[in-house]
């Protein structure tokens, strides 16, 4: 199964394990979910916070 791979320098998405720029693209699959997760605190206070900045919440 192939997956959508993201190259860093042009920002450009790809099947291609090398992007048309000469750069190796990059995974973009999020990280597997850990109940242990020591971040996630955090990661929704900057996600609500976002939201207010925006006028969305």
């Amino acid at each position: 199964m192939k997956h959508i791979l993201r190259c860093p320098i042009c920002k450009t998405y790809t099947i291609k394990q090398l992007c048309n720029c000469g750069k190796k693209a990059i995974d973009m699959k999020p990280a597997k979910y850990s109940p242990e997760d020591k971040y996630a605190k955090y990661r929704r206070e900057i996600k609500k916070q976002q939201l207010v900045d925006n006028n969305i919440l």
